[in-house]
């Protein structure tokens, strides 16, 4: 399977690394790995004869070890009853199948901290102003946590109200993606759906991407749509075909459905992410909460105490602690579909993955699109 739409910007150069199936280091053009290079200096010692040799031997080092267009790969969330990650399984563990039958998994990593490239897809509409502090702090907790100044982890901001726009594109730092939050303001429309279309088609690559790193979208929003282009089916397809995982942590309190909470239920389950409420449970126990209107509107309520501000705080942070720690804790795998499964029918192929143990819940994208080259 491979990257964005042809319409993506290309990716820099990459740098060196270990391919992921073969174990091969490769390098960019012009520049040898330290295994690669004693052997040309050898080379260039003997005699012409072995002028070919070493034509051979560049042209391999100069050629990276891609993953096959076939391959695909499904990262899996395994949690117990209590919805604590479970982190010590082995592949044995596992068993995954592709249009009903079981596939022989190729590659396997429970490796923490695995390289991410995360877009943060942040609502501005007119429902964001009641809130609209505590969504900040959501998404700086957000960015400061998953990127933490390391270039393995990158990041990018799309901002939506009633158009979508990269406010910030691809990069390893969270300082530029929390100081452009910082200056916007929320109004007008929604347009969710486009800002995931646009996550998908057009900002800057990482080299390595969908492999290495994985690919993830948060949407912090309510899964309000009122202004977009593109429909939701639209989207899903497209997030499954780039093999994107969606999270939301949804900005909707209790009391105040809006009806499109369903719309990031679906976004996360059909590719493998979850959802988190972090204010459906602060304002509940809060004794005349909805009878006491501010001058904010009908949608901003003064509560006046500490405490709900502690909890409020306490809510966000455990929010984002468990879409980070999911996104760190992965279960990666990766299979070639065998001959039965990889014909022609470029159609949506369903993937079940299973765990043999009890009490454990298994959540991992539900299927995906063929490669058509």
């Amino acid at each position: 399977m491979r990257g964005f739409n042809k319409g993506s910007k290309s990716a820099a150069p990459a740098r060196q690394r270990w391919d992921i199936i073969s174990g091969v280091m490769w390098s960019p053009l012009g520049r040898f790995s330290p295994r690669i290079g004693p052997l040309i200096s050898a080379l260039i010692s003997r005699r012409s004869a072995w002028a070919g040799a070493f034509v051979a031997c560049l042209a391999f080092a100069q050629q990276p070890i891609r993953v096959q267009v076939n391959e695909v790969i499904v990262p899996v969330t395994v949690t117990d009853e209590k919805g604590r990650f479970v982190s010590n399984l082995e592949q044995s563990d596992f068993q995954i199948f592709d249009q009903g039958k079981e596939q022989t998994i190729r590659f396997f990593n429970r490796e923490r901290n695995q390289p991410v490239v995360i877009g943060l897809l942040m609502d501005l509409s007119n429902n964001s102003k009641s809130q609209w502090k505590s969504y900040l702090d959501a998404a700086s907790e957000l960015m400061y946590t998953l990127l933490p100044g390391d270039k393995k982890y990158s990041g990018y901001l799309i901002g939506y109200s009633t158009e979508a726009e990269v406010m910030v594109d691809t990069t390893p730092e969270a300082d530029p993606i929390v100081q452009k939050l910082k200056k916007s303001k929320p109004g007008g429309g929604a347009a969710l759906y486009d800002a995931i279309y646009m996550a998908c088609t057009s900002r800057k690559l990482v080299s390595g991407e969908p492999v290495e790193p994985r690919r993830v979208i948060v949407v912090i929003g309510d899964g309000h749509d009122n202004a977009s282009k593109k429909s939701l089916n639209e989207v899903i397809e497209l997030a499954q075909r780039n093999l994107v995982t969606i999270y939301g942590i949804s900005t909707t309190a209790y009391g105040f459905q809006t009806g499109s909470e369903n719309i990031l239920e679906k976004l996360a389950e059909e590719t493998g992410g979850r959802v988190e409420y972090p204010l459906m449970n602060v304002y509940k126990d809060v004794s005349g909460y909805l009878s006491t209107p501010s001058d904010e509107g009908n949608f901003a309520y003064k509560v006046g105490t500490g405490g709900y501000a502690s909890a409020l705080s306490n809510a966000v942070f455990k929010a984002i602690g468990n879409v980070a720690g999911e996104i760190t804790t992965q279960y990666i795998l990766r299979y070639i579909p065998d001959g039965s499964s990889s014909d022609s029918d470029r159609n949506f192929r369903a993937i079940n993955v299973k765990v043999d143990l009890p009490d454990v819940k298994v959540r991992a994208r539900k299927g995906y699109y063929p490669y058509n080259p």
